[in-house]
């Protein structure tokens, strides 16, 4: 196929509207709707890898749409009735397959390659950590959509009828939503007793992938290499249907995606912990001192190490021994609905969190250090995903305010909670501080007894009850 004839397609097929249809709604949708990948540290412009799985997660509407475009483009022969011209002409029906295949597959890849480019070009501004494992990600979602097209075309030669290019577009939309759903989810239990959900194996068939939850997150090997089976096989039979000229052929060209999804399930990893796994480079530490945070986030070490260490200094003051002696970004991913687990002698944090993400202004550092204190007494046990409100903030509040001195809104509580948190914790305060030092002490502990195993209420056991 030579730059003269792959201009010629262009310009006669729907290749360039495919490309469009592609990127624009991509952008509008990344752009214009508000959602969890505007803001974090897994925002879409954050992080590269963030950014290759939120362009990713688009392919849920964006595929169904290529397959829908490329069956559109496989009806082009018959709605201009030249299907017994061009079978008599001596040129290889292989040949003209690849220039109708080719060139809505370069447009396709270029517009999810602009997308990206989009990304990261923002990317760049945002973060010091740079990296190439997110570069598979997106070359699999670009994958995908070619594959997806060139299956749509061959279904669309075999399958001459306007209802073609709707029904699979349908079809596609249907099959990426129940990967996402019910088929490609399988439920499991969790200590809180609510049951969850996590991903099958037999969702990785689907392009699109789940939400980013996580900077540090990232897809295995494995799961790279099995889905780009499964895609090439979709491919191979998109490409063997365009060149089929006799129903007993179209039946043997279904035979590479058949076995493609056969060798993809078993490449694929079982275990969801497999599937879904922590970029250990990513999540290496970078300290100053006992302050340490992931590369992801190293731009921000600066910031946090002298209130880091100032909020080490109190909190030796007040719990002496028992005191942690290092502060440490939270690197452990955990499935959603599960318990958080904690560490007595190292604080750990996580930027995304409400009370260390609501340090800002001119006084950020001192906030920070508040902030920090907080989480070193009660670190929380809202389980994994979830957000609560009441008695970790209350007792946060308490117990930072018992070490400073001082009783104040933590940083990130909403300016229309902060009344109810006041009136909340105000007289718990006052009576905690009216109490002998032993009592205090005694108090303190079982608070954070209960704050640290997530059995029992924090708050009830500063109040003085039972903290199981």
């Amino acid at each position: 196929m030579n730059v003269r004839v792959l201009r010629i397609e262009l310009k006669r097929s729907v290749a360039p509207w495919a490309g469009a249809v592609v990127l624009t709604p991509a952008l509008a949708f990344l752009y214009l709707i508000p959602g969890s990948w505007w803001t974090g540290t897994a925002a879409w412009t954050a992080q590269w890898t963030s950014m290759a799985l939120w362009t990713r997660s688009l392919l849920f509407y964006l595929w169904p749409l290529a397959v829908g475009l490329g069956a559109l483009q496989g009806l082009r022969d018959h709605r201009s009735k030249m299907s017994e011209l061009l079978t008599s002409t001596p040129r290889p029906a292989r040949h003209r397959a690849a220039t109708l295949a080719g060139a809505t597959a370069i447009t396709l890849a270029s517009a999810f390659a602009l997308l990206v480019l989009v990304g990261a070009v923002q990317v760049v501004a945002n973060t010091e950590y740079t990296h190439l494992g997110w570069l598979p990600i997106s070359l699999v979602g670009a994958l995908s959509l070619v594959a997806g097209a060139v299956l749509g075309m061959g279904a669309g030669r075999a399958l001459p009828s306007v209802l073609t290019p709707p029904a699979l577009a349908m079809s596609a939309f249907v099959f990426t939503a129940l990967m996402q759903m019910s088929l490609g989810r399988t439920e499991t239990a969790t200590a809180t007793g609510i049951p969850s959900t996590e991903p099958n194996r037999i969702s990785l068939l689907s392009p699109a992938v789940q939400e980013v939850r996580d900077a540090l997150v990232t897809l295995s090997a494995s799961v790279h290499v099995g889905q780009t089976i499964w895609l090439l096989a979709m491919a191979a039979t998109g490409f063997a249907l365009l060149v089929a000229a006799t129903p007993r052929t179209r039946l043997l060209a279904l035979t590479p995606v058949l076995a493609g999804a056969v060798i993809a399930l078993l490449v694929l990893p079982s275990d969801p912990r497999r599937m879904y796994v922590v970029d250990k480079a990513a999540a290496e530490l970078v300290c100053d001192g006992p302050v340490c945070v992931t590369k992801t986030q190293q731009a921000r070490l600066a910031d946090l190490a002298g209130p880091g260490k100032k909020a080490l200094r109190l909190l030796h003051g007040a719990l002496g021994g028992q005191a942690p002696v290092s502060v440490r970004e939270n690197t452990a991913v955990l499935p959603e609905g599960s318990t958080p687990q904690w560490s007595r002698k190292t604080v750990l944090f996580d930027f995304d969190d409400d009370i260390i993400a609501g340090a800002k202004g001119r006084q950020k550092g001192q906030q920070l250090t508040w902030a920090l204190i907080a989480k070193g007494m009660v670190p929380g046990c809202t389980p994994v995903g979830w957000s609560s409100f009441g008695g970790d903030l209350f007792a946060q509040t308490v117990a930072a305010g018992w070490v400073l001195g001082d009783l104040r809104p933590l940083p990130g509580t909403p300016a229309s909670l902060r009344r109810e948190v006041d009136a909340a914790t105000r007289p718990v305060w006052k009576e905690l501080k009216a109490l002998p030092r032993a009592e205090q002490l005694s108090r303190i502990n079982a608070m954070r007894a209960a704050a640290f195993s997530c059995k029992g209420d924090a708050f009830d056991a500063l109040k003085g009850g039972a903290s199981r």
